[in-house]
């Protein structure tokens, strides 16, 4: 993992975090800019740079997973929710770590942006 990765630092525990959920591949805390009601991160232990490196099926599978169970946790699963994973600078991503971003407890509009 990177030493000055922010996400990497939080999945290290070196930076305090509001956890919401975890396994094996991937940790779920919330985000500090919230855009809706419920709005968490989700993302691998280990450093991916975004989806455009990703390799791991069952580690990509497994967030995916992850991002699923906080929705229930969160009480949004039966009205809806929005799982959306930006990938580079054109895309939105902001941190060099692969992660979703899990929003909910709101109507979505389309398009996002």
């Amino acid at each position: 993992m990177p030493d000055d990765c922010l996400f990497c630092r939080i999945v290290r525990g070196e930076i305090p975090v509001l956890l919401v959920a975890q396994n094996d591949h991937a940790v779920a805390f919330r985000d500090i800019n919230p855009q809706a009601p419920v709005h968490v991160l989700v993302v691998p232990r280990r450093h991916v740079k975004s989806l455009a490196e990703a390799a791991d099926a069952s580690e990509l599978g497994a967030i995916a997973l992850l991002a699923a169970q906080v929705a229930r946790q969160e009480g949004i699963e039966q009205g809806g929710y929005r799982v959306v994973m930006n990938t580079g600078a054109d895309g939105g991503q902001s941190v060099a770590h692969l992660h979703m971003h899990l929003l909910g407890g709101r109507p979505m509009s389309w398009p996002p942006g």
